[in-house]
């Protein structure tokens, strides 16, 4: 399922946590499931949200290879990589427990955003931060590892358990320093669409704490208005998606 450019771009303009909450809408899926736990961090939390499809690999870097050599699989991921249209997230299972060494740096980073990467997610570590951070390339990672050891590349485009997520090919991704969530292609439009009803109905809450001269009774009161409004928004939503028979 194609997802029009346009819609990414409107996702890129709401942090990670607002598309969950409005994800929770649909009840499409567990309050716990889709998003990525807190083994998996930012690298560079200053830059804005990642917006892409996973192109996913497995990785191991603890004994030498027993063909071939270090890096080895990198150029059939560049050549798949460059056969991908639109934005894309290299995401890395590490096969090692623990990770012994990082799964990408400078060089890595740069090939992968010269061939239209957006973003690298791994379960393992990375290293060259601060060249990389130079790219405005969006890293997640459980770690920093300054050794890149027997770096192998061992499979393409598998599912790649990450964070406690199953990441697919062609998974639609959105991270940013509060973490990472899937967003399910056949919603990527509708949460687009409601991020900016929802941000308007918390507002409710936050501009009147903000305005001074609160009381309990109008805090309640704004809360009452700002929980109307998510019902009312999540309605839509759910009966929107059950006449197209997406829930």
């Amino acid at each position: 399922m194609r997802v029009p450019e346009d819609v990414l771009n409107r996702l890129r303009q709401f942090d990670t946590p607002t598309i969950c909450n409005v994800l929770e809408l649909f009840d499409y899926r567990p309050r716990t499931a889709g998003y990525m736990d807190s083994r998996i961090r930012a690298c560079f939390p200053q830059l804005p949200p990642m917006v892409g499809f996973a192109t996913t690999a497995t990785f191991r870097a603890a004994a030498p290879p027993r063909s071939g050599d270090t890096y080895m699989g990198l150029s059939e991921q560049v050549e798949r990589i460059a056969a991908l249209d639109g934005p894309k997230v290299v995401v890395f299972q590490d096969l090692d427990d623990p990770p012994v060494a990082a799964t990408f740096g400078e060089v890595m980073c740069t090939t992968y955003k010269a061939f239209g990467c957006v973003g690298i997610i791994t379960s393992g570590a990375g290293r060259d931060l601060d060249q990389i951070e130079k790219l405005q390339f969006p890293c997640f990672t459980s770690g920093t590892i300054c050794s890149h050891g027997y770096t192998q590349i061992v499979a393409l485009d598998c599912p790649v358990r990450v964070g406690g997520v199953w990441v697919h090919p062609g998974d639609l991704l959105h991270g940013d320093r509060n973490g990472v969530t899937t967003i399910p292609l056949e919603l990527a439009g509708w949460v687009a669409d409601a991020c900016p009803e929802f941000l308007a109905a918390e507002a409710v809450i936050l501009e009147y704490l903000q305005a001074g001269h609160v009381t309990p009774a109008g805090f309640a009161k704004a809360r009452d208005e700002c929980k109307r409004r998510i019902h009312e928004l999540g309605k839509k939503l759910r009966d929107h998606a059950a006449r197209l028979q997406i829930l």
